[in-house]
């Protein structure tokens, strides 16, 4: 496989830890368990957006953790 045939991405800026200088909205990965664990361990600014893991050959979206909103962060319901 190429190191490019996944490719994590949002709409917004993506921050992590583990990513080589957070602040990009894609970031490419020759493997695909690598690209989903990053993108599940990862956030965006501002919080709570999408982020997908693309094939990129393909263009299938193969993983999304996907946006949630404030009201779904309450307790209250």
């Amino acid at each position: 496989m190429s190191s490019t045939d996944f490719r994590v991405e949002s709409n917004h800026p993506i921050a992590g830890w583990l990513l080589p200088g957070s602040g990009s909205r894609q970031y490419f990965f020759g493997d695909r368990a690598l690209a989903v664990a990053m993108a599940a361990k990862s956030v965006t600014n501002p919080s709570g957006q999408e982020i997908r893991v693309v094939h990129v050959p393909t263009g299938e979206v193969v993983f999304r953790k996907e946006a949630f909103t404030r009201a779904e962060l309450s307790d209250e319901g």
